[in-house]
């Protein structure tokens, strides 16, 4: 079974191919640039490394061919909102050229709900394209991720943790490395999971209770700030809406049904997480 990876140097890709070549895959790795360090990196790891640009369909297809399946990610922030559309059909051009015989497409947990979060439409417009073309293929969509907290190394230094949430509302989240386990055996049934859409979560922390799970493995007490939500709506309208979304409705994975589905995912809890990161420590 060989299975390319789109985004392979990124967090999600990168968590997809570790987790295929430590499930014995051979791993395609598909990246902008075949010279960087991240992707040297793949290569002495044992994956197959070869260029691809996630706008240009004609350099994915070539890179899709041969393969058995693929993980394909889009992403709106580094070149905006029309820019992932225009990288979900960019990618499913290329699945249908190369005849690809399952796609796993990653998108995110309630893209389907119409929410309005502008990067969460985004991606259930790549659903919307995926399912029209008739393609074998599978939905991933996970909710945030534990590693987001990783933006916020200078807080912790400061023992605070902020975040535009009550401190009691619990946040569905999930580690890039069990995602990287769940895309993994759904490339190893495809029969079972080709047309299906997985949500994937593996925790459901407070903010309260994620600054205390940070400030054990950090070796001091980090206490949690909310900040005021109002404040993102013209600085970032994207977060706003996400943040909107989190707090007044929030992710619906059924944790139990899928823990169910995949018995083989250790499903890392957020402390155990924060138990592994370098966190600095804590002053005062």
């Amino acid at each position: 079974m060989s299975i390319a990876v789109l985004g392979a140097t990124g967090g999600q890709g990168g968590a997809v191919a570790a987790a295929l070549l430590e499930a014995g895959h051979a791993v395609r790795a598909v990246v902008r640039d075949p010279r960087s360090g991240r992707a040297r990196a793949l290569a002495v790891a044992g994956a197959e490394v070869v260029p691809g640009d996630l706008f240009d369909a004609d350099s994915l297809a070539e890179a899709f061919r041969g393969t058995t399946a693929a993980f394909a990610v889009t992403t709106p922030f580094q070149d905006g909102l029309d820019a992932e559309v225009a990288q979900g059909a960019a990618i499913v051009r290329a699945a249908e050229a190369a005849a690809l015989p399952h796609l796993v497409m990653a998108s995110v947990a309630s893209a389907d709900r119409g929410t309005g979060v502008p990067h969460f439409e985004t991606k259930a417009r790549t659903e919307e394209l995926l399912a029209g073309s008739g393609l074998p293929a599978t939905v991933v969509a996970p909710t945030y991720f534990y590693d987001n907290a990783l933006g916020a190394l200078d807080e912790v230094a400061a023992g605070i943790l902020t975040m535009p949430l009550s401190g009691d509302t619990p946040l569905q989240q999930v580690a890039r490395q069990d995602l990287g386990r769940v895309v993994t055996a759904v490339v190893a049934d495809p029969d079972r999971w080709i047309g299906q859409r997985i949500e994937v979560a593996g925790d459901d922390p407070t903010p309260v209770r994620m600054a205390e799970a940070i400030g054990r493995a950090a070796g001091g007490a980090v206490a949690f700030r909310q900040t005021a939500l109002e404040d993102l709506r013209t600085v970032n309208p994207d977060m706003f809406a996400m943040y909107s979304f989190l707090e007044g409705t929030g992710y619906q994975v059924d944790l139990e049904a899928l823990r169910a589905q995949f018995p083989t995912v250790p499903w890392t809890s957020y402390a155990a997480w924060a138990d592994t990161q370098d966190w600095p420590k804590p002053r005062g």
